[in-house]
C-alpha cells in the first residue's frame, strides 16, 4: 500500500488552492479547534468520510480498514462492521490498488450506507448496515472498474447519488437497492489524471458535487423523470478538493482540500478562505460533517503517513 499512496502523493502534491481572501460580514468562521481522537495507521484506521450522529458520536469509514466505525463523545472507537476482503486482496481496484469503504450515509432510522471499491464484480457497490447488526449488506452493485466515492440521498425521488471517480459517473440507485443507472457522465465530472468527481450533497433541488482533479464544486439539477440538469460550475481553483458540506447559511460551503491539508470556505460566489489547515492538526483532510455549530473533520493522512484523526471545531459567524 505505501507504494499506491506514494503514487497518490505526487498527483495530490501538485494541488494548488486559490489564495485565501478575507471573509465577508457574516462568513462562518471556525473556532476552538481541537483533535479529539488520534487513529492506528499501522491497521488502516484512515477515516474517509463522516456523519454526526444525534446524540454527538461520529461515524465514519475507516477507507484502508474496510470497516464502518463509531467514535463515541469520550472519543473511543467502536468498530461497527469490517467488510468482506477480496479475494485478490484488492489490488485491481483502480487507481489505489487497495479495497477501500468511502461514502456514509445515515438515514433517520439508523441505518447507514457506506460505499465500498474493490476492483471485483462481488463486492464493489453501495452497502447497508441496520442499527444493531454486524452484517452489512451489498444492496447495489456498481461497476468494478470504477472507485465509487461520494454518497448523497435526495429524499424527494428517494434516490442515492454516488459519485464514481475513476469512471467520471454519477450513479443513481433507489432507496431500498437494486439496480444502478447512470444519471450523468458530463465532461465536469471527468477525471485529468488521478481522480474526478468526489464529494457529493444533496440541497434544494440540486445535487452538488467536487472535482479533486478540476479544483471544481458542481451542481446539477434534480429534473423529473429522474433527469440531470446541465451543470454549472460554482467554484474553481480548488485542486485536490474532496468531500464538503453546507453550513446552513445559503450556498455556504465548508470543504476538505486533501493535498493541501487545509479547510476552506466557499461563499455563494465562489471566493474562498482557508479556515482550518495543519496547525489545527490536519493531515489530508478528507471530508467535512456539520450537525448545528459541531463541525468534524477527518483526517487520512494518506500523504502525511504519520497521524490520521479526527478534529473538531464550533461553526461562528464573523460579523464587522
Amino acid at each position: 500500500m505505501s507504494a499506491v499512496l506514494a503514487a497518490a502523493a505526487v498527483s495530490l502534491s501538485l494541488a494548488t488552492v486559490a489564495a485565501a481572501t478575507p471573509g465577508p460580514a457574516g462568513a462562518a468562521v471556525l473556532s476552538r479547534a481541537r483533535v479529539v481522537t488520534h487513529f492506528d495507521l499501522a491497521k488502516g484506521q484512515m477515516p474517509e468520510n463522516a456523519v454526526i450522529e444525534p446524540n454527538g458520536s461520529v461515524d465514519v469509514t475507516f477507507a484502508a480498514a474496510r470497516q464502518v466505525a463509531r467514535i463515541d463523545r469520550h472519543g473511543v472507537t467502536h468498530v461497527l462492521a469490517t467488510l468482506p476482503n477480496p479475494s485478490d486482496g484488492g489490488v485491481n481496484t483502480p487507481v489505489l490498488g487497495f479495497p477501500l469503504t468511502t461514502g456514509l450515509f445515515r438515514a433517520d432510522d439508523g441505518t447507514l450506507y457506506f460505499l465500498y471499491a474493490t476492483g471485483t464484480a462481488d463486492l464493489t457497490g453501495l452497502w447497508r448496515l441496520r442499527p444493531g447488526s454486524a452484517t452489512p449488506q451489498r444492496i447495489a452493485a456498481l461497476p468494478a472498474d470504477g472507485l465509487p466515492n461520494g454518497l448523497a440521498f435526495d429524499p424527494r425521488s428517494r434516490s442515492f447519488y454516488i459519485t464514481d471517480s475513476v469512471l467520471g459517473t454519477i450513479w443513481s440507485v433507489p432507496a431500498n437497492g437494486g439496480r444502478a443507472t447512470a444519471w450523468s457522465t458530463a465532461p465536469e465530472l471527468a477525471a485529468q489524471g488521478f481522480l474526478g468527481v468526489n464529494g457529493a450533497r444533496v440541497r434544494e433541488g440540486a445535487l452538488w458535487v467536487t472535482n479533486l482533479d478540476q479544483g471544481t464544486v458542481v451542481s446539477l439539477s434534480l429534473r423529473d423523470g429522474h433527469r440531470a440538469g446541465t451543470p454549472t460550475v460554482r467554484a474553481t481553483g480548488l485542486q485536490g478538493i474532496d468531500d464538503f458540506a453546507f453550513t446552513g447559511r445559503g450556498n455556504e460551503i465548508l470543504a476538505a482540500l486533501n493535498g493541501p491539508g487545509k479547510v476552506v470556505r466557499i461563499a455563494a460566489d465562489g471566493t474562498s478562505t482557508t479556515v482550518l489547515d495543519a496547525s489545527d492538526g490536519l493531515q489530508n483532510p478528507t471530508s467535512v460533517a456539520i450537525r448545528g455549530k459541531d463541525v468534524y473533520v477527518p483526517s487520512a493522512a494518506y500523504l502525511t503517513t504519520t497521524d490520521p484523526n479526527l478534529l473538531h471545531a464550533r461553526l461562528n459567524r464573523h460579523d464587522r
